[in-house]
């Protein structure tokens, strides 16, 4: 009875996130997919997906949708955990249509951003022209907005708390020593939490009762 009821409490906690899990079920396919690829083969299907410059220029629209596809590097599970962290909750809080909204305005706009500032770099001879082939690929921006936005499903005071740890986990290695993969990551924090007004309504503490009975999307 009680292997039951675990699995049925799993079952209730993936179901309320449709969306967390599919696209978790589709980096697991993918992942997979990566492991019986050569290496060589592998950096140039890679590449081909991602959102660096070469491609943005000439598929913007394809490489957005296909780089939060793929995981590079082939280690699902650290993201299994994250998302089920993460990902599952801000579903289930805002619903998954605004949910979604989170991730893509996070993913498509920290990428333009960080991008944005590899170009820059290039022509003004601070970065090298092969730099417009960087591997770009991955979910981390997304998440990333995702973390920021859940700052307003926590109650005062520990809102607060939170916002800083948040801030200091991606702000630091931006000040202290920038990428631009870092400047996309505090940019992701930056549109997640001005996402805003996409969770009025939704209520502000983890008591599921205070959202039960909103509408999804």
């Amino acid at each position: 009875m009680r292997g039951e009821r675990f699995v049925h409490r799993v079952w209730t906690y993936v179901r309320r996130a449709p969306g967390t899990y599919v696209w978790l079920t589709i980096l697991f396919v993918t992942t997979v997919a990566l492991h019986h690829m050569s290496p060589d083969f592998e950096a140039d299907f890679l590449r081909q997906r991602s959102t660096n410059i070469r491609e943005l220029s000439s598929r913007p629209v394809q490489v957005l949708f296909a780089s939060a596809m793929w995981i590079d590097g082939g280690h699902w599970l650290p993201y299994a955990v994250l998302y089920t962290v993460f990902q599952a909750p801000a579903e289930r809080w805002l619903g998954t249509a605004r949910w979604l909204a989170v991730n893509a305005a996070a993913h498509v706009l920290s990428t333009l951003v960080s991008e944005g500032a590899l170009l820059w770099a290039i022509n003004h001879g601070l970065a090298p022209r092969s730099a417009v082939d960087t591997l770009d690929i991955g979910v981390s921006y997304a998440l990333a907005g995702v973390v920021g936005v859940l700052t307003y499903r926590i109650a005062p005071p520990w809102r607060y708390a939170y916002l800083v740890a948040v801030l200091a986990a991606y702000g630091i290695p931006f000040a202290i020593k920038p990428t631009f993969t870092d400047l996309g990551h505090f940019t992701s924090v930056l549109v997640g939490l001005a996402c805003y007004p996409l969770t009025r309504g939704r209520g502000k503490t983890g008591n599921p009762k205070e959202t039960a009975g909103a509408p999804r999307g």
